[in-house]
């Protein structure tokens, strides 16, 4: 490998709740997490807002809420996409069929999307890039939005989820039938991902891992997993969060703890600096020309 490497190791879901904002500002301050992806209709966002401005070396993006959560906008004006109450379906295979085939489902899209980045934008922080719970994003019907909506925006790097299936498996080989099913889908899903990006000269890393390993990136798995990669600009994503009481959780049970204590692993950190990977963000990547 020749060159400089670079990581951006990203915790999801920032806003969802006070002990998963806690988790990834834990990760930030004491561990490897460089950059978050912020949901704007999360039950702690205003928190999470107020958190990412005292934490300016945090890169912040617009994590797209599409499934198990809440609308921006109001369900009178997004009928097809939401219930009475104005969430989105919990099912990611039901939710993802309708927002391809119907039309109108469709058209609602573009609505909501925009709401969600106006929402970002009302923060009043720079937009490090886009990605999606549960990664509906990369749907190539909420693909579309994002790429018309991209030039208004500024949107700079939207996530396109591409990792070995070898790598993965020889880290961790719990769920491979899983794993394998997921690869597949997901790899159709870049291929068309990076020919839309690529013409609209929007970026995207490398390679990103996390999908396959969803709720189970611990410390064992990133230290089998670093040694392998071969990329040299990386995305690692990851859901760290602190349980507490009473408070909903975005995960299996335990795994946000799990998680956290991955980021926050001397080890993690020590085999990234041993396989010459340099920690940054995005806006960091973009202003060095290395991206």
């Amino acid at each position: 490998m020749t060159g400089r490497r670079y990581v951006i190791v990203n915790g999801d879901d920032f806003g969802f709740s006070h002990g998963v904002n806690e988790g990834i500002i834990q990760a930030h301050t004491h561990g490897i997490l460089t950059s978050t992806s912020l949901m704007v209709t999360g039950d702690a966002v205003d928190e999470a807002v107020d958190l990412a401005k005292h934490h300016p070396s945090l890169g912040v993006g617009l994590h797209v809420v599409l499934g198990c959560g809440k609308a921006a906008l109001p369900p009178e004006q997004i009928p097809h996409l939401v219930d009475e109450q104005g969430r989105f379906p919990d099912n990611p295979a039901q939710a993802g069929w309708r927002y391809y085939f119907n039309q109108a489902a469709r058209r609602e899209l573009h609505q909501e999307i925009e709401a969600q980045l106006q929402r970002f934008l009302a923060t009043g922080l720079p937009l490090s890039h886009v990605d999606g719970h549960l990664h509906h994003h990369a749907n190539p019907a909420v693909l579309e939005v994002l790429l018309a909506l991209a030039p208004k925006y500024n949107i700079p790097v939207i996530r396109l989820p591409h990792e070995e299936l070898t790598y993965t498996l020889k880290a961790d080989f719990q769920g491979w039938l899983a794993k394998g099913l997921g690869w597949s889908v997901f790899s159709l899903l870049r291929r068309h991902g990076e020919k839309v990006l690529s013409g609209q000269g929007i970026r995207y890393a490398e390679r990103v891992y996390g999908l396959l390993q969803s709720g189970a990136v611990t410390e064992s798995y990133l230290l089998g997993l670093i040694p392998q990669i071969q990329a040299n600009v990386v995305e690692l994503y990851a859901h760290p969060a602190i349980a507490y009481p009473h408070e909903p959780i975005n995960g299996p049970e335990g795994a946000g703890e799990r998680e956290l204590s991955a980021l926050l692993s001397q080890s993690v950190k020590d085999q990234l600096q041993a396989s010459g990977f340099q920690l940054t963000n995005f806006p960091e990547l973009i202003a060095s020309a290395a991206f």
